[in-house]
């Protein structure tokens, strides 16, 4: 029996793993390929604000940024470097240089995940019974998280959408020497060792489950390679290694963070409370002890440290959690447009 069972070990599920056993849980962590096997592999993992005009996600995601900066150079100097950054508009306009990191992908999953149990087993089967949780009739945990990105989720509630976007990472040996992140239309790390990274593409139309043709490597590196050089002109070009897999965002590109409704149940019992303009999700049924952290979109690495603390002291300690980030907000607004 372990305290908290995590599906899914990108980002997500890595960092909620690190944050519970530190806080002294026992926690099993499930991936079907691998840790980082996914998005969080192919991810460029640069730690960086949003460029936006003002707004309940930016305000989200600089609060994130702070902390993740903090929290990957206290905990994980190895893995992160810390370079200036220089972001560019689409239009071309320069930003002044600001402090900004980078971290190791895959290598900062793995670290994350050190002190939990790691299993490569695809979770098809979860059922609730007794008070705890059992996962493909072997594992058992009194609590689950689900981190599994834009992958097949099993649990089915459909109110639960999520936009896939597949991404493309490459790794360039080049002559050029790059001191500092560039930020465009693609993003560029400085160079170590004489390889910069590039990345990531965001294509809306593959999805590696329902595509009909493999994707296409090699059309994907001559658009980062494109792309990159309208940032800087590299030279000496030689392809060290690809990064590839699915990443996910919500549909109003806040993430989630929080309970599942139990959708056909609550509205069963209380289908006038959630047609209101403003319902209150204490209304809800929710499933016992089930929790998603997903639809970080593009700032996987900067969200991930942030939201993986407050769930974590929602589940230790019970302290709320932003309605704001609740799954629950998606449920209303299914329920809603239902007739």
């Amino acid at each position: 029996m372990y305290d908290v069972a995590i599906i899914g070990a990108g980002i997500n599920g890595s960092s909620v793993a690190y944050e519970l056993v530190k806080s002294g849980k026992s926690v099993i962590i499930f991936d079907k390929e691998a840790i980082a096997s996914g998005g969080s592999g192919a991810a460029g993992a640069f730690i960086s604000p949003k460029f936006s005009k003002a707004g309940e996600l930016k305000a989200l995601i600089d609060k994130a940024f702070v902390y993740s900066m903090k929290f990957y150079e206290e905990n994980f100097p190895y893995l992160f470097t810390k370079a200036p950054l220089q972001h560019i508009t689409h239009e071309g306009e320069k930003f002044p240089l600001m402090d900004a990191g980078i971290v190791s992908a895959s290598a900062m999953c793995d670290a994350l995940c050190k002190g939990a149990k790691f299993k490569q087993e695809k979770i098809s089967d979860l059922v609730y019974e007794d008070d705890y949780w059992v996962l493909n009739e072997t594992y058992s945990a009194k609590h689950v998280v689900i981190a599994t990105g834009a992958y097949e989720h099993i649990i089915k509630e459909p109110y639960i959408k999520l936009r896939g976007v597949w991404g493309h990472r490459i790794d360039v040996k080049t002559s050029t020497i790059n001191d500092k992140s560039l930020h465009q239309f693609v993003s560029i790390s400085p160079s170590k060792d004489g390889i910069v990274a590039i990345g990531a593409t965001h294509n809306l139309d593959y999805h590696p489950q329902t595509a009909t043709k493999p994707y296409d490597v090699e059309e994907g590196r001559v658009e980062l390679l494109e792309k990159a050089s309208r940032m800087l002109e590299l030279k000496d070009v030689e392809i060290v290694k690809d990064y590839m897999g699915l990443r996910s965002g919500s549909f109003d590109y806040m993430p989630l963070l929080g309970r599942l409704v139990l959708s056909q149940a609550t509205l069963g019992c209380c289908e006038r409370k959630v047609k209101v303009k403003k319902p209150d999700f204490k209304n809800f049924l929710y499933y016992p002890k089930l929790y998603m952290i997903n639809g970080n979109g593009g700032y996987g690495f900067v969200l991930a440290p942030y939201l993986a603390k407050m769930l974590c002291r929602h589940i230790v300690a019970g302290v709320k959690l932003d309605d704001a980030l609740s799954p629950a907000r998606f449920f209303a607004r299914w329920a809603k447009r239902r007739k």
